[in-house]
Order: C-alpha cells, then sequence, then structure tokens
C-alpha cells in the first residue's frame, strides 16, 4: 500500500486524513500542529499519541523532506543560496535574503524593508515564460512543484538560517500563478502552521492574468507584486513574451480589478535597462500608472546572466548606469510615488533576482563560501 506524504497537506485536509484511517477529527489538528509548528516529521516522536497510533501512522504515511545538496553564503552580504534535490532528482533553489541587503538605502524603513529576513522560493522547476533578462528560462519548465515542496523549502530554511524567517517572496524559479492551487496551499500552510503572517507574503507574477483575477475575487490577504519593466508594448513583449498572450491593457485592469476588491497595493518591479526603458517619456508613464492604481515602485538591478549563454535580447541587454537610475528615482519621489531600490543581494554566488538556474552544474564564483556537503538527511 502506498503511504500517503502528509507535508503539504493543509488542517482540513489531515482531519480528513486522519478520519480515513479511523481515528478522531482532533488528532488531525495535533498532527498538523506537530508536523508545521514543532516542525517534527517523524511519528514515533510525536509524543501525544498512543504508541499504536504512532505505528499506524507509520505504516499508513509519511512526511517527506527535500535534500539539501548545498549551501552558498556570498562573502559580500551574507546572502545564502539554498541547492534542493527532489525525490524524483529533479533540483531548485531558494534564498535567504539578510536584513539591511534587501534595499539600498533608507526609505524603505518605515515598513520595516530593512530589518527581516527574507526567503525567496521557488515554485516550478524551471518556467515557462521565457523573459529575457531570467536565468530560470534556460531550464524550461519541467514540472510544478508540490504544496509540500514549496512549504518545506521554509521549513528547511528555517533549519540553516541564524535568525527566525520574517517574510516569504514567491520571487523564484518559476511563474507562482501558474501553479495557483499550489502557491495558495502552500500560503494558508504557512501563515497558519509556520506562523509568518499573510501580509509577509508576497506573490509575484510576470503578468498571469487568470491567476490575478482568481486572487482578487478570493480576496486574498497575501500581497501581490508585478514583474513590470516596461509600459512601452513592444518594450514589454521583447522582454517579456508573456505579454503577447496577456497585453499590458489587460494586465493594468486586472490588477486595478484586484485592488478594487483587495484595498492592497500592489507593487510594480522594474528593472532599469540601457535605452530601452529608462527615457524620460518611461518614468512618465510610471508616474501615471501610479495615479490610476495605488502601488509602490520597486527599482531592480539587472544581473549578469551571461553564465547561461544568453542570445537574442537577452544578449543585448544592459543596465542603465547608476547615475541614470539615481535620476529617475528622484524624478519619482519628487511627483509622490513611493519608491524602493533593491540592492544586489547574493549577486557573487549567482542568487541575486533573475539569477536563478539549474539546467545545469557551474562552479561557484566563490567557492569559499560553498558547502558541498550534505546538511540535511535525505528523505526516506
Amino acid at each position: 500500500m502506498k503511504k500517503s506524504n502528509l507535508k503539504g497537506l493543509t488542517r482540513s485536509e489531515l482531519e480528513e486524513f486522519v478520519r480515513s484511517i479511523g481515528e478522531p477529527v482532533y488528532r488531525g489538528r495535533q498532527l498538523f500542529d506537530w508536523i508545521y509548528t514543532k516542525e517534527v516529521d517523524e511519528f514515533p516522536l510525536m509524543t501525544t499519541f498512543s504508541k499504536s497510533l504512532r505505528e499506524k501512522l507509520s505504516e499508513r504515511a509519511e512526511i517527506s523532506s527535500l535534500f539539501l545538496v548545498r549551501k552558498q553564503e556570498s562573502a559580500s552580504d551574507r546572502t545564502s543560496k539554498l541547492l534542493f534535490e527532489l525525490s524524483d532528482g529533479k533540483k531548485i533553489e531558494s534564498v535567504l535574503i539578510p536584513p539591511k541587503t534587501a534595499f539600498r538605502g533608507t526609505e524603505a524603513r518605515s515598513e520595516d524593508e530593512q530589518s527581516r529576513l527574507t526567503l525567496c522560493v521557488s515554485t516550478q522547476v524551471g518556467c515557462p515564460l521565457d523573459c529575457a533578462f531570467c536565468a530560470t528560462a534556460s531550464m524550461g519548465f519541467l514540472r510544478n512543484l508540490t504544496a509540500g515542496e514549496i512549504v518545506d523549502q521554509v521549513l528547511q530554511a528555517r533549519h540553516v538560517s541564524r535568525k527566525p524567517i520574517t517574510n516569504i517572496v514567491f520571487m523564484g524559479m518559476g511563474e507562482p500563478l501558474l501553479n495557483y492551487e499550489n502557491v495558495m496551499k502552500a500560503v494558508e500552510i504557512i501563515s497558519t502552521g509556520l506562523k509568518i503572517a499573510a501580509r509577509r507574503i508576497t506573490v509575484s507574477t510576470a503578468g498571469w492574468i487568470p491567476g490575478i483575477r482568481q486572487m482578487a475575487d478570493e480576496r486574498r490577504k497575501v500581497k501581490l507584486a508585478v514583474s513590470l519593466h516596461s509600459l512601452d508594448p513592444a518594450s514589454r513583449t521583447s522582454l517579456m513574451p508573456l505579454n503577447r498572450k496577456f497585453p499590458l491593457d489587460e494586465l493594468l485592469d486586472a490588477v486595478e480589478d484586484y485592488y478594487r476588491k483587495t484595498k492592497n497595493r500592489v507593487t510594480f518591479e522594474y528593472i532599469l535597462f540601457s535605452g530601452m526603458n529608462d527615457r524620460a517619456e518611461d518614468v512618465k508613464r510610471l508616474i501615471r500608472l501610479t495615479r490610476r492604481i495605488p502601488s509602490k515602485i520597486n527599482i531592480i538591478p539587472f544581473h549578469n546572466i551571461d553564465f547561461i549563454g544568453p542570445k537574442g535580447v537577452a544578449a543585448r541587454l544592459r543596465p542603465a548606469d547608476k547615475v541614470r537610475i539615481d535620476e529617475i528615482v528622484t524624478e519619482l519621489r519628487d511627483n509622490q510615488v513611493t519608491v524602493f531600490v533593491r540592492s544586489s543581494a547574493g549577486e557573487d554566488i549567482d542568487a541575486a533576482c533573475g539569477q536563478l538556474a539549474v539546467s545545469h552544474d557551474r562552479p561557484s564564483r566563490n567557492p569559499r563560501t560553498s558547502s558541498p556537503q550534505p546538511l540535511l538527511a535525505p528523505a526516506s
């Protein structure tokens, strides 16, 4: 008989599981607490259960875990990149971004941005959207992660973290809204079992409209970030082919609908590319956008992805220089736009925004910070 994997089941699903094996419903609530709050993944250690129940659980179920292959730590800012192996041998990466490295400058202190320990989690193995600036595209799309694999990135990261993880961002490998059900199930578990409030969880999308509209209709409490990068249709299409399927006008209508229904301010993510989206007219478009939709702008550095051998548009992308970035930030703020400027956390270990890719093993550019030994036991 195949065992049921309990990691990734919500409280109500665990209640249903224990009912199916002839146990009272409250045992499901206890299981939920053991797995996610106490972080125990061995039935013999669940001491509130009788010996017979622990034996029954061992016969009928398992609590699988990701295998941590490698942890790399940046020498410059202590960002950590975690390489996990899944049960089928495929690999994903997560990133721990320590306090005071997520943003450049002090402008974010009003929202406690610089005191956070943030975990960036993946939702797919690879990604099908082929954004020009993102290394994950080089992997292609292999599969969605299960809710358990998403949640377990947080659990395993807690084991290696020096401090409590305060925030979760779904900004790693993959498009979260293409794996909607598993992502939202993971959010429910993280917010109720792992006690990281929904307001401290951000789901980032390249602009998958059906998912945005579903989040709006369901009044989701998590934060929404939209990977925008241009308000010029032609430029955005060259950067993000998804713009052909979901054009800007339709995307912004969906985001506006999301704000109307949830009253949550949206974050627009914007990488500044020299000569492509850093022109005076681009800045004016951003100002008009924030007048239409209450929102924040995250200015994100463009990080080198030469290690994947980029071609076409990707090979021609160049970051705007620092002087131009500062000019744009100043102009936006002068027009009462809320702007955060992200730092390049973990760039020396290819852990910065847009750099995650495990389509092939490559040596660390900073091998002294590499820990090639597995830190956690593999799943049984």
